[in-house]
């Protein structure tokens, strides 16, 4: 499992009241030092899959090993390897950027010099290094996703899982953040990446797996999946085919 970063075998869940699975029988690999799209409809099972792999939520059945370590067992070895960025934005809004970063960097054992400098870098890194003392209700949408991301990757992890990182934000903050996540990619890291911009996640990602009604239907390198059919022209008709054209508010 050397090169592999994440595994999941068989992993099934079911919701308390909930007939039908969220996730269902799901297995996949994600390379290490990959760029992952983990894609699907609303409902599909992604933020289930995401909560499962960051340890967050039980599963009822199946395996997980994240580095070659069993998450069950391993995951107190295995929870500082990963960094999440929620589709949320999980900040004090009342607090400064900086004064939520040190927060969040102390809980992660970070201090002193070493927790100051580490939070400049990172608000530097992401634009936001003049605005860092303002409160994080003064920020626009774009500024507060900027931070959130700031937020998952104090303390260097090796995988970074985002949850529609870029939900709701200017073109400029987008930009900055592809950008960002392919210079960390470039550096080693693992992105594991959802989205609702299928364009996007397509100039992001090399894999992509497709789920929906929490069952994998498609999964592989995002140019392969894109030529294996004529009537496929980019991920978004590859999307439609394999999902539908039917609303799921």
């Amino acid at each position: 499992m050397g090169n592999i970063a994440i595994k999941i075998e068989n992993i099934s869940k079911t919701y308390a009241g909930s007939l039908m699975p969220a996730v269902d029988d799901i297995s996949l690999e994600v390379g290490a030092g990959s760029k992952f799209g983990l894609l699907g409809p609303n409902g599909a099972g992604k933020t289930t899959t995401i909560s499962i792999l960051t340890g967050l939520l039980n599963y009822d059945s199946g395996n997980v090993y994240i580095k070659g370590m069993e998450l069950e067992k391993g995951y107190k070895k295995i929870r500082p390897l990963i960094g999440l960025v929620p589709q949320e934005i999980a900040l004090y809004e009342t607090l400064s950027a900086r004064e939520n970063l040190r927060f969040i960097a102390e809980m992660y054992g970070i201090r002193g010099r070493h927790m100051r400098t580490r939070v400049d870098e990172c608000l530097d890194v992401l634009g936001l290094g003049h605005n860092g003392h303002k409160q994080i209700r003064k920020y626009s949408g774009g500024m507060k996703r900027r931070v959130n991301l700031a937020a998952g990757i104090l303390h260097k992890p090796e995988i970074l899982i985002l949850d529609e990182p870029t939900a709701g934000v200017d073109v400029q903050s987008r930009t900055l953040i592809l950008d960002f996540l392919n210079e960390l990619n470039k550096q080693g890291t693992t992105i594991i990446y959802t989205s609702h911009y299928l364009e996007e996640a397509e100039s992001l990602c090399n894999e992509v797996v497709i789920i929906d009604y929490g069952k994998v239907i498609i999964q592989g390198n995002t140019s392969e999946i894109i030529n294996s059919k004529a009537e496929y022209t980019d991920l978004e008709s590859v999307f439609l085919q394999l999902t539908g054209r039917k609303l799921r508010d």
